[in-house]
């Protein structure tokens, strides 16, 4: 009675397994390779959080293809090498048929020659450094890219607030920096500015006194400063305790409400400018929806990181039902030709260069609060 009673035992396991196996398969599994620690953890949560929102929210409608969609995320500690590494895990042994992030430009300089070469789609929600998507037919963004944005920024100083001069203060080992620092400056010069001073620090900087003195004895009227928060709020913390008073320019890195009035007191926080993706100020329904579902989930409204991340991960799922198949060549070939799509950031066509045309928005900090100040078109 023994045998018979051990073979079905087995059988069943069998089946069982079968059935979860063909359970795992009928997944449409999509990566995340996202900063979920280290220097830009803040950037990597938000972008991770947005687009596990998107996916849920796709599957509460019955998925795609008639097919649920995983989102498999992997945390690259905001570090180049260890992106790369991620990439290929998330390609060769999860089986991810399109891979979002990573968030910052350096690292998704890394993760994408990987993607490239396996011939897996990747979307960027965040990385603008032009270089990003020049690395192959397989590379996406839903952002906008760094010549956009500095020139924004440089046009916005000259225009707006009829600088005449300006200086550039910028993180020296940032691909994200230097390409902003670039085209801002071109750009200032091209208006008929001036750029009176250019310093550079290190990523690590605490101190940036003896940099701002510098500049301070150049009078200039404006200082752009393309980075990510946390030097940025030491930066603006510094220069206004040093009596600096003259606008300070940013970038996206900037955007971080919770988080850069706590580094720079909200006093320091007056007369400073960003580009930005998108503003929460907006009343489009879609976008109303989307960060009251965010603040109802995590407890803190989103940023534009969050916003691009949900578009990035919206933008995937959409090439998919529109390649009708998970083959990672045909969902290339579907992101590619999207024309029109609409997202919380705006309208994304796809150019062919693998860019968003989108417009940019410029945002200010009063007292340590957004408020939305104009919208630039491409």
């Amino acid at each position: 009675m023994k045998k018979p009673i051990v073979l079905l035992t087995l059988l069943v396991f069998i089946l069982g397994f079968t059935s979860l196996g063909l359970s795992a398969a009928e997944e449409i599994l999509i990566g995340g390779n996202y900063e979920l620690s280290g220097s830009v953890a803040l950037y990597g949560q938000a972008c991770h959080n947005s687009a596990k929102l998107a996916i849920d929210e796709v599957n509460a409608a019955g998925g795609v293809l008639g097919r649920k969609v995983r989102l498999v995320s992997v945390d690259n500690k905001s570090e180049a090498e260890e992106a790369a590494k991620m990439a290929t895990k998330l390609i060769t042994q999860d089986k991810v048929v399109l891979v979002l992030g990573p968030v910052i430009s350096t690292d998704c300089l890394a993760a994408a020659p990987v993607c490239q070469e396996k011939g897996v789609p990747m979307i960027t929600p965040t990385g603008t450094n032009p270089a990003i998507t020049k690395v192959g037919n397989y590379i996406f963004r839903t952002c906008f890219i760094d010549d956009f944005q500095g020139t924004v920024m440089a046009n916005f100083a000259l225009r707006n607030l009829k600088a005449k001069t300006a200086a550039i203060l910028f993180d020296n080992q940032s691909d994200y920096a230097k390409g902003l620092q670039k085209y801002f400056k071109e750009t200032f010069i091209k208006g008929g500015g001036k750029i009176v001073a250019e310093e550079a620090f290190m990523p690590d900087d605490k101190d940036f006194r003896a940099i701002l003195n510098r500049i301070r004895l150049k009078k200039p009227d404006v200082i752009y400063v393309p980075c990510y928060y946390q030097a940025a709020g030491l930066i603006a913390k510094q220069a206004r305790e040093m009596k600096m008073n003259q606008p300070l320019l940013g970038s996206d890195g900037w955007d971080q409400p919770e988080e850069l009035p706590k580094i720079a007191g909200k006093a320091a926080l007056n007369k400073v400018f960003f580009s930005n993706h998108f503003s929460p100020e907006t009343k489009d329904p879609m976008v109303v929806k989307f960060i009251k579902d965010y603040k109802d989930r995590y407890g803190v409204a989103p940023d534009a990181l969050a916003a691009l991340g949900y578009d990035a991960a919206k933008l995937a799922i959409d090439a998919i039902a529109r390649a009708k198949s998970t083959e990672p060549a045909k969902i290339r070939e579907a992101l590619a030709t999207t024309k029109g799509f609409k997202g919380v950031t705006g309208f994304i066509t796809i150019d062919e260069n693998r860019n968003p045309t989108k417009s940019a928005v410029v945002i200010e900090y009063v007292n340590g609060v957004q408020k939305y100040r104009a919208t630039v078109n491409p």
